[in-house]
């Protein structure tokens, strides 16, 4: 006599379905909750850890997000960081010198309205200039949008020359890394004598006042 097959009860499978989905939706929810937050912090973390960068040829030393660390190409005026991934367009971070042949130690009013003036201009769009200070120095911090991906350029004048680094997220996150390269221009330090204090102001005194 032929071994009859046991069927298997629908309330048992009913069951095992229920216990498999909310099982998946329990983990689902840990993910999302607990531990995808957490991943995030650490990404972001790592990302904008500082680390010491010193160039002898452009006279720089800086703290770069260790986001933007990756193969160095070294070229006659400068070098480009790139941190290079296997699926898309990493970070990049180039850095340059150039001559200041009028010798200052700021930025004319002339050469600040023309960079501020060339979103408008040019209509580039997402352009914005800032004028600041960085390590002491006078310098511009230019954002603007090149072909797919923004970019972050600090112009910084010393009285020999000016150093220009120019920051791009390339394809990573956007946010995250335009706060990385935003932290790492702002760090620069150019060797080479510091621009003179500024001139004490003129105090100018009122009459005195007759104490009757």
């Amino acid at each position: 006599m032929a071994a009859m097959k046991k069927k298997i009860p629908s309330q048992l499978i009913l069951a095992i379905s229920i216990l498999i989905v909310g099982g998946g939706l329990v983990g689902g929810e840990y993910l999302l909750v607990r531990w995808l937050p957490g991943h995030r912090q650490r990404v972001s973390d790592e990302t904008l850890k500082q680390l010491p960068y010193h160039n002898d040829a452009l006279g720089i030393d800086m703290q770069m997000a260790k986001g933007l660390f990756g193969t160095a190409e070294t070229f006659p005026s400068g070098v480009k960081i790139s941190h290079s991934t296997f699926w898309s367009i990493g970070a990049s971070l180039t850095i340059t010198s150039q001559p200041n042949p009028d010798q200052n130690w700021e930025f004319t009013p002339e050469v600040l309205a023309k960079w501020e003036s060339r979103g408008a201009v040019e209509d580039l769009p997402l352009y914005h200039v800032e004028h600041t200070k960085i390590s002491n120095r006078d310098a511009m911090l230019i954002r603007q949008l090149k072909g797919r991906y923004l970019h972050l350029t600090a112009r910084i004048i010393c009285r020999e020359r000016i150093i220009e680094a120019d920051c791009s997220p390339g394809a990573e996150d956007e946010v995250l890394y335009m706060q990385a390269c935003d932290e790492t221009l702002r760090s620069i330090k150019v060797a080479g004598a510091e621009p003179p204090p500024p001139a004490p102001g003129v105090v100018e005194l009122g009459p005195a006042v007759k104490v009757k």
